[in-house]
């Protein structure tokens, strides 16, 4: 049965319903006012937000770590664990000044050291680090609190380079740490972050834990995202990783879980008839569904099978797979760029308008040497919209005349998966599905238009010419000249497909009444979150 119509047979019935019939979840019943529970949208199979791009690492990471600035909810870069910062008159000599008193979980003081050394390890995983390494004279310490960032040619962004909310984020690590090599995972998790991860608690694929840290220094200012004074009520967050929604309703409704980061919109009108949850739009910069497709392996490596996905797949059949029939929720989206943004544009996406073209997509892949071989496209079954666009993707290759070697598998197993570089019949993937945050795509700073042909999430593409344009953007001092560089970057980005945008979409969080605090935001913030009862 499809998915959509099994779920409302479900609600129809009354089966999700507080009162039904669902057993209930193997959760402890210890609701201590002073622990919050959460339903994350997927599990935190792999902890190291420098390793891996995953949200859910990300996400986990601003918990136990800190960054240097922080974006908040206007979109603006504020400094976070810095003090005071300085650039020379000729944008060549940037000094860093951090806040005194700050201290790692294991109690020793966060020094200079640790913060250059973090940047390291970032920088070599990051693309805009990348960018910042390229153009450096040197990056040294001055004192325990300072550190200096010498250039060869100014970077106007840097503080947002620093501070961007997309993954990978600029966390800070003791020195110890931050010196893993960051194409392996590290093994210690030790941060400044107002968090502390219980890992002797940690259960891959079941639970997750987090501990307040009572040496935490929060800044002075107002919380607002990855901003400001990041005070944490509860003393213990929990994490519970349950993979069918109907359990999770009726775990929320019984009080038995406080907040759902991802409920289905299939749900939500079940879920607002409860006296016991709120229902609210999670974010007004709303979400993207995209897949990614392996650039270094045929038929993918050749631009042409990637222009005939894009050609042949309809964005409207993938919102309603997942978002529903209604329309208010979802837009179609012909670009890499989100709706109702500065930089905003559809330039160059005439290519996803209109009717579909099978035909002419069957002839470029078929100009692109395609010859039958099977095509690897994962689709995480754990997560639900994931899950329900590999069902249209797989239909969609079928009528391309595509040998489709499904792998229905779960998160943890895509996100370790994709990064491997071996061919895709000993291991490795032609396509997979994921989502990004709208916030992500609001600067050009995410990694699935990246084109340096070092980013995993969007298959190691390469583009001159989008790198070219990418570079024009950051170089940019004025507004016209930053949204002529996002025109002609979405046009270069789409004419060599660095993924295949699906739609943006809103969602919904849900959480229990006794939980005072939730904001709408990108991802769950637990800064000034407490339970009532």
């Amino acid at each position: 049965m499809h998915r959509r119509a099994f779920l409302k047979s479900l609600t129809g019935a009354g089966i999700v319903a507080a009162s039904g019939g669902l057993p209930a979840p193997a959760i402890s019943q210890r609701a201590a006012a002073n622990t919050v529970r959460l339903v994350p949208h997927a599990d935190l199979a792999n902890f190291d937000p420098i390793w891996t791009s995953s949200y859910i690492a990300r996400n986990a990471g601003l918990l136990v770590w800190d960054t240097l600035y922080g974006m908040d909810a206007g979109l603006k870069v504020q400094r976070q664990m810095v003090e005071a910062e300085g650039v020379s008159t000729d944008g060549l000599t940037w000094t860093f000044r951090l806040r005194a008193g700050l201290k790692f979980h294991d109690g020793e003081a966060v020094l200079a050291q640790d913060a250059v050394a973090s940047i390291n390890r970032w920088a070599a995983r990051d693309t805009f680090g990348q960018s910042i390494k390229s153009i450096e004279q040197e990056l040294v310490v001055v004192d325990d609190r300072t550190f200096r960032w010498v250039l060869k040619k100014p970077y106007p962004k840097m503080l947002l380079a620093l501070g961007k909310i997309a993954t990978p984020c600029c966390f800070v690590m003791p020195a110890r740490i931050a010196a893993t090599d960051p194409f392996k995972q590290i093994s210690e998790y030790v941060g400044s972050g107002p968090m502390r991860f219980v890992r002797s608690d940690w259960v891959p694929g079941a639970r997750s834990v987090f501990e307040k840290f009572a040496d935490y220094v929060p800044r002075q200012e107002d919380a607002s995202w990855m901003a400001g004074g990041k005070r944490i009520t509860a003393d213990r967050i929990e994490w519970i990783t349950m993979s069918d929604p109907a359990t999770v309703a009726a775990a929320l409704q019984n009080r038995e879980v406080d907040w759902w980061e991802l409920p289905l919109p299939d749900l939500i009108p079940m879920l607002r008839k409860s006296r016991n949850v709120v229902v609210d739009i999670q974010d007004r910069y709303g979400n993207i569904g995209v897949l990614s497709m392996n650039h270094l392996f045929p038929p993918f490596n050749d631009p042409r099978a990637r222009r005939a996905m894009l050609m042949a797949l309809n964005q409207e059949e993938y919102m309603r797979a997942f978002v529903g029939e209604d329309v208010s929720m979802w837009k179609l989206l012909p670009g890499y760029f989100t709706p109702g943004t500065p930089y905003y544009t559809e330039q160059g996406g005439e290519i996803l308008k209109g009717a579909r073209r099978l035909d002419e997509a069957k002839r470029l892949l078929a100009a692109s040497g395609y010859k039958g071989e099977p095509i690897v496209c994962m689709a995480a079954q754990d997560i639900a919209n994931h899950k329900a666009w590999g069902d249209v993707t797989a239909d969609l290759l079928k009528q391309l005349g595509m040998n489709v070697d499904f792998a229905a598998v779960d998160w943890g197993t895509v996100v370790a998966r994709r990064g491997q570089k071996n061919p895709p019949a000993k291991g490795g993937w032609h396509m997979y599905h994921t989502s990004v945050y709208g916030v992500d795509w609001v600067f050009p700073t995410s990694p699935f238009i990246q084109a340096s042909g070092t980013a995993v999430v969007d298959g190691w593409a390469k583009s001159a010419p989008v790198e070219a344009e990418i570079a024009a953007w950051f170089a940019a001092t004025t507004l016209d000249d930053e949204k002529a560089a996002a025109g002609r970057l979405n046009e270069a980005a789409l004419n060599d497909v660095m993924c295949a945008p699906l739609g943006w979409y809103k969602r919904y969080y849900a959480w229990n009444r006794d939980l005072a605090g939730v904001t709408q935001g990108p991802l769950p913030f637990f800064w000034g979150v407490s339970k009532t009862a």
